[in-house]
């Protein structure tokens, strides 16, 4: 056998077993509710004007939800008015430090200011259903971290087909979501459009703050405290949480394809065999069906490709015919892997971060508090450093209901550090909890 031959069999029997963990998947979240005012939802916003408004709208109404707190990263147009306007508490994002990337810092400041016992995260760009926080707040019984996977609104066919063509490549690499067993802690996946836990564990744990220099800041999240020992969900939440992610097929290729090869939380080694699996399994047989010269080995990888591609019909509101073509878009979002993992992007909504800024393993955000490296007035010498200290001042033009945020230390920031949620002294998941 030719040695690529031999290549491309091994990276179909390695997609292959992963894409078989599909078979034992755990059922989709379905709409629960719960009891009134346990939840805070924190959403991170950065020049949102445009789309916060039907996230807010179906936030708002939620009965689980005590409070909605936006978290205005020095948005520069009329993000906090609008957030304000609706009825969201609007937290005034201090200066970002050094070290930090921006949604990072932001979703710090929002959980710090929260006054629920579990906390839910949402992009706004996310459309959440009735039932949605109920379900999550559920699937919290057996998990310490839980994310949601939504049905995605995509606008045209080929934006639909680049996107699916993209997702594809997820599932080629990490199997389906909503596993029903654990995978490794270098293997977990997350989304970080929606991720619901409780308050103080995650301050305990100082989850952003050892992630703060990630770009791909979901997975660092996830994959950090799963080696923690914390018990990490990716649940499929198709039906109760939308999210309209790009307004065009160009925006999917850079901004999704920015992120997707997972560059700063995966090790070189990993990396370079993932590459060369959607190479071999999915852009190779496409390009050797194009010249008219594919192998049996091609055309059971485009069968299986089609099959895969049926399945995820079932990922987008409205799936047309974009999905069908997305196989022979699998040579261009190779490319686009490659590119981006080879030149990383550090720019993001108007930022550029500097290379290398990730931290290491065992960076502690406990030895320091990192507003430190940010401007804040001096508090008087006879304050009690237990009292509440606004970090930030709130505009003196500033719309009603937009206000500094309130921070105290995290829980566990001095004298012992109380235990972590994990794996140890807790029984496992129930296979089936997160259809409750």
């Amino acid at each position: 056998m030719r040695p690529l031959t031999v290549l491309q069999a091994a990276a179909a029997l390695a997609v292959g077993v992963r894409l078989a963990r599909g078979r034992d998947r755990l059922p989709p979240l379905i709409p629960l509710g719960t009891e009134a005012g346990r939840i805070s939802v924190v959403i991170p916003a950065r020049d949102e004007e445009g789309r916060i408004g039907p996230c807010l709208s179906a936030v708002l109404v939620d009965p689980a939800v005590a409070e909605v707190l936006v978290v205005d990263d020095e948005s520069r147009d009329g993000t906090a008015r609008l957030a304000a306007e609706l009825g969201a508490k609007v937290v005034v994002g201090a200066p970002l430090p050094e070290g930090w990337v921006g949604k990072q810092w932001a979703l710090l400041q929002g959980v710090e200011a929260a006054g629920g016992d579990i906390v839910v995260t949402l992009d706004a760009d996310a459309r959440p259903a009735p039932g949605l926080f109920g379900a999550l707040a559920a699937a919290l019984d057996g998990y310490d971290l839980v994310s949601a996977g939504p049905r995605f609104v995509c606008g045209g066919i080929a934006e639909q087909a680049l996107h699916a063509s993209f997702l594809a490549t997820l599932v080629y690499r990490s199997g389906p979501i909503g596993p029903s067993s654990a995978p490794a802690p270098h293997r977990v996946m997350a989304n970080g459009q929606c991720m619901a836990f409780r308050r103080t564990a995650m301050l305990s744990a100082g989850g952003f703050g050892r992630v703060r220099g990630h770009m791909t800041d979901d997975v660092a999240l996830a994959r950090t405290l799963a080696a923690d020992g914390w018990a990490v969900g990716f649940l499929d939440a198709g039906g109760l949480l939308e999210v309209d992610m790009h307004e065009s097929a160009a925006e999917v290729w850079r901004e999704w394809g920015r992120s997707l090869p997972l560059r700063d939380v995966t090790g070189p080694g990993r990396q370079a065999a993932d590459l060369a699996a959607i190479w071999l399994t999915a852009a190779l047989p496409v390009l050797r069906l194009a010249a008219g010269r594919p192998t049996r080995l091609d055309l059971g990888l485009l069968a299986v490709r089609l099959l895969l591609t049926g399945a995820l019909r079932g990922s987008y509101t409205r799936p047309g015919p974009g999905v069908l073509l997305s196989p022979l878009l699998d040579p261009l979002t190779a490319v686009r892997l490659t590119q981006a993992t080879l030149r990383p992007v550090r720019r993001w909504r108007g930022r550029t971060y500097p290379r290398g800024a990730t931290c290491p393993r065992d960076a502690d955000p406990r030895d320091a508090d990192p507003r430190d490296a940010a401007p804040r007035d001096e508090a008087p010498k006879d304050a009690d450093p237990g009292d509440l200290v606004p970090r930030t001042a709130a505009p003196k033009d500033a719309a009603p209901g937009i206000t500094a945020p309130e921070v105290t230390a995290p829980e566990g920031t001095s004298g012992d550090r109380p235990d972590r949620p994990g794996r140890a002294g807790r029984p496992a998941p129930p296979a089936r909890s997160a259809a409750r």
